[in-house]
């Protein structure tokens, strides 16, 4: 089999995306794998997602607030094909493998140790598929007391630490954002691009296997807490809408009802703050908050000579300050306001994306390529290129009915 740079070029030239000609198969659940392959599909790869007959990836069924369906589902499964199949059958395997045959990558996230029995780990791959990438993203990785553990978001943020440095004191929170599904989806991504890319075109086999664990994707994104922990012996408090390492840094309610953030970083911006903004240059020629290690230790004093401020003035004329003096500001927004955020639709980063039960707004993804952009691809139904894919690989139609008939695949779509 010729590798996926070999078919379209590393750098997807001639106008087409990146991974054009990459083909990427996944068993994927929930979000972190969505993510992974939601990302190559953003970058032109051919994403076919295989999903149970029997009701396809539970997040499809979370909620029904985007025209009955699902928030989750549809954010992080635009752009792929649905293939149902039932992989405990003997003749759904088989499709499995005929699809491996010419795939670039396959993608699990299924509980712990499930691919190695359905015979699709790493070196089962080795074995009938070498030059398919296997990703396996799970909860804890393997070798330790719980890698047996089923994990979920909110579970490995708080076996991580994340929760304990999120909240406040005694109030410990889970991130708003799925931070480690998320996050990991990225480090596979990445990762499968980095393989990818290293193949240059060459016939390399057996591929190398890859392996992310939510628990290690968290615990690096703790990595200044640990570090922090590690050689201080102190387990920093959460302060809400602030950081237990810099100071002044926090949230402030202003005069009009709205809420600033404003936030110091270096020593030369404290000295701004406080002779340009709230006008305070005995705070400013105080030693007691000279350096940042002292506004930490003082930061009760500060946050109260700056909330005095910025209580007494409107969001508008704090932020002009502000910028005016250089120091970094933002407003506090909710979610809906975010929807309408005029920063979004100045730099028209809104995009139409087609689902089953009609056209809803996407945001584009973050990277903005020169001469690129994102397909954006519809969200599909469960089992809507079911036909067509087996189709591709050569079937009649007769061999489809054979096949749906002993429940191998799902029903027809219309």
């Amino acid at each position: 089999m010729q590798t996926a740079a070999g078919r379209s070029g590393a750098t997807g030239g001639s106008g087409e995306p990146p991974l054009a000609g990459v083909t990427v198969v996944t068993l994927e659940q929930a979000v972190s794998a969505p993510m992974c392959t939601r990302v190559l599909a953003d970058f032109g790869a051919r994403v076919i997602k295989i999903e149970n007959p029997n009701g396809g990836d539970f997040a499809r069924y979370y909620d029904d607030v985007v025209k009955g369906q699902a928030a989750h589902f549809v954010w992080v499964n635009r752009g792929k094909e649905s293939l149902t199949l039932d992989l405990k059958s003997p003749a759904g395997m088989e499709v499995l493998h005929r699809l491996l045959d010419g795939a670039d990558v396959l993608v699990s996230n299924l509980a712990p140790g499930a691919t190695a029995r359905m015979g699709l780990g790493a070196a089962d791959l080795k074995q009938r598929h070498p030059h398919v990438i296997p990703v396996e993203i799970d909860g804890y990785g393997t070798g330790g007391p719980i890698s047996h553990k089923r994990a979920y978001d909110l579970l490995i943020q708080a076996e991580s630490g994340a929760c304990a440095v999120t909240g406040y004191p005694n109030m410990p929170a889970k991130p708003g954002p799925p931070v480690a599904d998320v996050s990991t989806g990225l480090y596979a991504a990445l990762s499968i691009m980095a393989l990818l890319y290293a193949r240059k075109g060459e016939d390399v086999a057996p591929a190398p296997g890859v392996a992310v664990s939510l628990f290690d994707t968290m615990t690096d994104i703790m990595g200044y807490q640990l570090t922090y922990t590690q050689y201080s012996g102190i387990d920093q408090q959460p302060l809400g809408m602030s950081s237990p390492a810099v100071a002044p840094y926090g949230a402030y309610p202003t005069r009009d009802d709205q809420t600033v953030v404003l936030g110091t970083t270096n020593d030369r911006e404290w000295q701004r703050l406080a002779r340009e903004i709230i006008e305070r240059p005995d705070l400013a020629d105080d030693p007691v908050y000279a350096t940042n290690a002292d506004r930490v230790a003082h930061r009760d004093v500060l946050n109260d000579a700056i909330g005095s401020w910025c209580a007494k003035h409107d969001l508008a004329h704090i932020q002009k300050k502000a910028d005016e003096a250089g120091i970094g500001n933002s407003r506090y927004n909710r979610p809906s306001e975010v929807v309408t955020h005029p920063h979004l639709s100045a730099r028209d980063r809104w995009r139409p994306v087609q689902t089953p039960n009609g056209e809803i707004s996407a945001l584009l993804p973050p990277p903005v390529i020169e001469g690129f952009e994102q397909p954006m691809g519809a969200v599909p139904g469960l089992g809507q290129h079911t036909d067509a894919i087996l189709a591709g690989l050569g079937m009649s139609a007769g061999d489809i009915a054979a096949l749906r008939e002993q429940g191998a695949i799902g029903p027809a779509q219309e």
